[in-house]
């Protein structure tokens, strides 16, 4: 890994939060996501679990997690399985994890080998009367791929058919979208680093630029850093390819007069930043282009002071919704009668901002989180509205992390140039 060591205090946290809610005589056992093959013999890189990293802070392939809070033993109440160090394996591939470097850096004092983990594992299931395994429950999961966790579940009830068993995700979904203070310093990292990129962005965007070498110049900023990379594909789209929500060829060139709509984010010790902005080529906004930036400026913020404890997702944006009715009304670009006419399930606003304003972040750049019941303190969102205009060939949208507390929230990025003043004065230097 790129990052330096992360503090184990993270995961043992975790871990307790997760253990506090199973139910008594209870087995959680949390599996790595596969490796998976790309073309020939190359393999795509290799992404953990997030719920197993959330756990154990481990990204290695070919691990496991097991908690049995109730283990009669005390050294199995916490085990760790990975795959044993082989020397030959280890000269193509590089070092694997020692037992002694797991422990440091996940706070789990028992270590087993994969190879001899089978036997253990049937002992320890005999003892138990609950099986907690894991699923993917996130809400934008689209692919029909049955991945190691599935397998692993599948495999488990045909062995053990007569326990009863329960979905550990109903409860990762409640604990990971409630960031522990801990999280928040590594979170903070991740948007710091994502910060000076941006920074560094401002400094070498002109008229002629490819967009390519914009996002090279991310990844070279986020690499030096120590980021393991980019969280999530860089949108880096100059002129009416800002239209397009999630644009990543990243082709084109940037030239003068034109806007470039810039979302990035670094990942830090497995926690992502989040991060829109929205810049003139040639270092200065023409007279429209700061009239619409502005009214989007002031929607952010009016989307950023109603995220407190109690509101629910689906009444936020529906808040923000009528706002933005009256903003794009003011810019000239919705008619009294489409305001009239408008109905719930199609806003007048929908035809300049046809994507929601906020969502969960964490280790996952859309995190887990519901949409249904309140907001609590401890959640991040982002905060993201935008405007597109078709007939002027403009996209704009600006972007901020926001950490929830008791009575407010408390912007992760309040340091980042966002005005057009401080982005102008930025790219005059």
């Amino acid at each position: 890994m790129k990052y330096l060591p992360l503090n184990p205090a993270i995961f043992v946290e975790n871990r307790r939060r997760f253990v506090r809610e199973m139910l008594p005589n209870s087995i959680a056992i949390f599996v790595s996501n596969d490796e998976v093959p790309s073309n020939g013999d190359a393999l795509y890189p290799f992404k953990q679990n997030s719920d197993q990293f959330w756990l154990s802070g481990v990204t290695q392939e070919g691990s496991m997690v097991i908690l049995f809070p109730d283990h009669p033993d005390p050294r199995y109440r916490e085990v760790l399985a990975l795959v044993r160090p082989n020397e030959l394996k280890e000269k193509w591939d590089g070092k694997r994890l020692g037992a002694g470097e797991a422990k440091a850096s996940s706070g789990i004092e028992t270590i087993v080998w994969l190879d001899v983990l089978d036997a253990q594992l049937q002992t320890w299931i005999h003892l138990a009367e609950n099986i907690y395994l894991n699923s993917n429950e996130n809400d934008r999961k689209a692919s029909l791929l049955q991945t190691a966790d599935y397998r692993f579940a599948n495999d488990m009830r045909a062995r053990y058919p007569l326990h009863h068993y329960h979905r550990a995700a109903k409860i990762m979904k409640r604990l990971r979208t409630i960031k522990t203070p801990l999280e928040i310093e590594v979170l903070q990292q991740a948007v710091d680093i994502t910060h000076r990129a941006f920074e560094r962005l401002l400094r070498f965007i002109k008229p002629g630029v490819m967009e390519y070498e914009i996002e090279a110049e991310i990844c070279h900023s986020f690499l030096s850093q120590r980021a393991t990379g980019p969280a999530y594909g860089s949108i880096i789209a100059g002129g009416d390819r800002a239209r397009t929500l999630h644009y990543v060829s990243n082709s084109a060139e940037c030239k003068s007069g034109e806007l470039i709509l810039m979302d990035f984010g670094a990942e830090y010790g497995g926690y992502c930043a989040d991060l829109t902005r929205t810049v003139p080529v040639g270092g200065k906004f023409t007279r429209r282009q700061k009239r619409v930036y502005d009214a989007c400026l002031h929607l952010h913020r009016f989307a950023k002071n109603l995220l407190k404890p109690g509101i629910t997702i689906s009444e936020y944006h529906k808040k923000v919704g009528q706002e933005a009715n009256q903003v794009f009304f003011k810019l000239g670009l919705l008619k009294k009668t489409e305001l009239k006419n408008e109905t719930p399930e199609n806003p007048a606003y929908y035809k300049y901002m046809y994507h929601g304003v906020s969502h969960h972040l964490g280790i996952d750049v859309h995190d887990l989180g519901t949409k249904t019941e309140p907001i609590k303190a401890g959640m991040v969102l982002t905060v993201e509205p935008g405007i597109y205009i078709e007939e002027e060939q403009l996209g704009i949208r600006i972007e901020n992390d926001v950490w929830i507390t008791r009575d407010g929230n408390k912007d992760l990025t309040a340091n980042i140039p966002i005005t057009t003043e401080e982005i102008e004065a930025f790219m005059k230097k």
